[in-house]
């Protein structure tokens, strides 16, 4: 036990201490959101993907194999896989440069109010809106998480373990700004990457290699391992595929995501960006899915519900030594903390740039504004901390319902932004609207074809209320028109 706890602590001091060494870094405003657009290639792929996967990857993604099997993680899996390689392919570029020739956009609803020339600053002000509710939720999963493995490790009080995982990220997210954030991001992303690799081969060495493991497998039903039918033994319904693939299409609408995008130093570092991001995201994927497969058979009891979560936690601490299995297990407080202070640094840059300033302050200081940003990520990780005490919560379905929200609120406009010249400032706020509305509207009914996700239909529906607003409104202006076809014809 002592050999874990320590473990922990030199993990947290160390990503305190990283955030301490950025703090005469934050002077401004761009460099305490965006770093001063100085992100080199590795560091700008693995903190993004870190900051994409959060602990789901170790809990959630491994939770759903344990329980059902191979169908709905392999399908979801194979569709974020698609979804992170389109993005890099067809935003990252793109985006970099347009937010550098919008005003120098910093944040993404600034980025929208630059692309359409929005005086009224209806745009932003709705973005930070959706932005503050979907992160909520996004950051309470990830609170969750920190009080399942707390509690499960050290067998501390639920509640005071969620505690102590909000004040290890407010502490260096708070110090550092953005540049903290991906720095730790890129420890915390090797940390997932390996501890998700070795957990399988060494659960599969200690049960007697991969010939035993398969056999045990077997035991668990024809349907365990087949990937076109449900557990029911029925063949996988369209409704199934088409939900758990559309879980690519949130990666076009991610705030936390796309910023990474827009701080890398050049866009001509994108290719090997997204190299190393693919390379990342289908290895560990991978790992993750295997984890629940082997977990499955490793670990006994069978655990039930939400505990199917600990599987990775479980396997873990019986195979290593206490310190080394803490080493290990600081990888699930890495997945959490990666997301976490993205998520709580996109939500300060939205409320403080996007909200506070335009409609409050406006000849705020730079130095104000960081200040307010600061409060900010303290009263939203105030928030979410209470969104998480219910330990019995799934971090899969809460990461998969904001995951929704922002896919469906701000895919279709970023795609629409970088690729459609005739898009307005109206079409854009219809489908923003639209967009959210119908993700949250969805969510709360079932039956039929409302079991389908909800991302799927919130893109699609927020598109068409892009597209048709667009066209019912008068052309954009000269100025947008030429701004968007310099921006396409820079190389």
């Amino acid at each position: 036990m002592w050999g874990t706890i320590s473990a922990f602590v030199v993990y947290l001091g160390a990503m305190v201490v990283i955030g301490a060494l950025y703090v005469k870094q934050t002077g401004s405003v761009s460099d305490f959101f965006l770093g001063g657009r100085r992100l080199g290639p590795f560091t700008a792929a693995i903190s993004a993907e870190a900051s994409d996967m959060s602990s789901w990857l170790l809990m959630g993604l491994p939770g759903v194999a344990y329980l059902f099997g191979i169908q709905e993680a392999l399908w979801t899996a194979v569709g974020l896989a698609v979804g992170t390689y389109l993005n890099w392919l067809l935003v990252a570029r793109r985006l970099r440069k347009y937010t550098f020739h919008a005003g120098d956009a910093i944040t993404i609803p600034e980025f929208l109010k630059n692309r359409y020339k929005d005086a009224s600053h209806v745009l932003p002000v709705v973005s930070a809106i959706f932005i503050l509710i979907f992160f909520g939720i996004y950051t309470a999963s990830g609170f969750v998480a920190v009080g399942k493995l707390f509690s499960s490790v050290f067998g501390l009080p639920y509640i005071l373990s969620v505690l102590i995982g909000v004040l290890v990220i407010l502490a260096y997210t708070l110090l550092g700004g953005f540049l903290a954030v991906c720095s730790t991001d890129v420890v915390q992303g090797l940390l997932m990457f390996f501890a998700l690799v070795i957990a399988p081969i060494g659960a599969t060495l200690a049960l007697g290699g991969p010939g035993v493991v398969a056999e045990r497998i077997a035991t668990l039903g024809e349907t365990y391992m087949n990937p076109f039918v449900d557990p029911s033994g029925k063949p996988l319904s369209l409704l199934v595929l088409l939900s758990t693939l559309s879980w690519g299409l949130g990666y076009f609408g991610m705030p936390h995501i796309l910023v990474r995008f827009m701080a890398v130093r050049s866009d001509k570092d994108m290719v090997i960006s997204r190299r190393v991001a693919m390379v990342w995201v289908i290895i560990a994927m991978g790992a993750a899915i295997l984890v629940g497969l082997v977990g499955r058979v490793y670990v006994q009891p069978v655990l039930e519900g939400a505990s199917s979560e600990t599987v990775f936690i479980k396997m873990i601490s019986g195979l290593f030594p206490s310190f080394i299995a803490g080493i290990f297990l600081c990888a699930i407080l890495a997945a959490t903390m990666s997301t976490a202070d993205s998520q709580l640094l996109v939500t300060a840059s939205a409320i403080a740039k996007d909200f506070y300033q335009p409609l409050l302050r406006k000849n705020a200081s730079e130095k104000e504004i960081v200040l307010v940003s600061r409060l900010t990520i303290l009263i939203v990780a105030l928030v979410a901390f209470f969104m998480a005490l219910n330990p019995n919560s799934s971090i899969f379905r809460l990461v998969s319902y904001a995951w929704a929200g922002f896919g469906a609120t701000f895919g279709p406009i970023m795609l629409f932004s970088l690729f459609w010249k005739r898009t307005t400032r109206n079409g854009a706020l219809a489908g923003l609207i639209v967009g959210g509305l119908t993700t949250i509207i969805w969510k709360q009914l079932s039956g039929g074809i409302f079991d389908l996700y909800e991302l799927l239909p919130g893109f699609i529906i927020g598109s068409l209320a892009i597209l048709v607003a667009s066209l019912l409104d008068n052309p954009p202006s000269k100025e947008i028109e030429q701004e968007f076809e310099f921006v396409h014809s820079t190389k």
